[in-house]
């Protein structure tokens, strides 16, 4: 049996949940790389960096769920999304709870979010996880916003570094340019570029594998089929984020099992073992194998 991996989802037990999961399996999906879901959509007040326990043990129980009751298996990457500092520095609005009234100021926030990656990097030592997730915003900050950001994904890359693990990085939509960029970061942080995963990446499957870069193209319309004609250096994913607010978004749990599986019939199932099998082995040094 061909196994079907998801690059990055999210399941959130309040909203579709293990349904989610359902479908994926019954499309033909087999493994998924569970995301932590930002903190802020689970409800969680973040006033340090040791409050993200909370988003990271709900994301193991979620697992602890697919692996146990679920004919998917689950790999969980952990860490702080980049609009925390966004969130964790802007002044709630009325409607906040009093405990979440107090914004911090931008050393306060860039101090948690640090510290959340180094709780998140204990959680991969610890065999937990398998990588970590951090980035840069994906919407306009001031420049020092900017600087900062890029100093905790360079942090991120150095604690991935030091755990020996992938590294999943949500970012600004991304060219050649960006890109290098990150890529240059990367290799000043001392990881491996091939440990560092552009989530959400366009189908430039030559030019990451130039800088070394893995990317996790989004199996939206035509972009798998652009991406093979520049090789199987990739992995496929939806980005489904399981929000009652976006239901559907970004693609559905189906999406990467039934793409695969209508694409297999154009170019066969060898290229396709190599992107939902070899791929993440060697990426997240884990083992791709399909429930008996």
């Amino acid at each position: 049996m061909l196994p079907i991996t998801d690059n990055h989802m999210h399941i959130d037990l309040s909203f579709r949940g293990l349904d989610a999961v359902a479908d994926f399996c019954r499309a033909g999906g087999t493994h998924i790389i569970l995301v932590s879901k930002p903190s802020w959509t689970l409800g969680f007040n973040i006033r340090t960096g040791k409050d993200f326990a909370q988003v990271f043990d709900e994301t193991l129980h979620v697992a602890d769920l697919i692996n146990k009751e679920t004919d998917a298996t689950a790999f969980v990457v952990l860490g702080v999304h980049p609009a925390e500092i966004t969130k964790l520095t802007e002044t709630p609005d009325a409607s906040s709870s009093p405990s979440s009234m107090n914004p911090m100021s931008l050393d306060e926030a860039v101090s948690a979010m640090k510290e959340g990656l180094e709780l998140a990097q204990r959680y991969v030592t610890d065999g937990r996880a398998v990588g970590l997730k951090t980035g840069r915003p994906h919407y306009p900050v001031a420049d020092d916003v900017w600087a900062l950001s890029n100093e905790i994904m360079e942090y991120g890359f150095s604690l991935g570094a030091e755990a020996g693990c992938a590294v999943q990085i949500h970012t600004e939509t991304v060219g050649v340019a960006e890109l290098a960029d990150i890529a240059q970061r990367a290799r000043r942080s001392g990881i491996e570029p091939c440990k560092v995963v552009k989530h959400f990446c366009p189908p430039l499957v030559l030019e990451c594998e130039k800088l070394g870069l893995f990317p996790g193209v989004v199996a939206g319309k035509d972009a798998i089929e652009t991406a093979l004609t520049e090789g199987g250096r990739f992995m496929m994913e939806t980005d489904y984020i399981d929000d009652s607010e976006r239901p559907g978004a970004v693609l559905g749990p189906k999406t990467v099992p039934k793409r695969t599986k209508k694409l297999v019939e154009e170019y066969g199932e060898e290229v396709f073992y190599r992107i939902h099998k070899d791929n993440p082995e060697k990426v997240y040094g884990i083992e791709i194998e399909v429930k008996s």
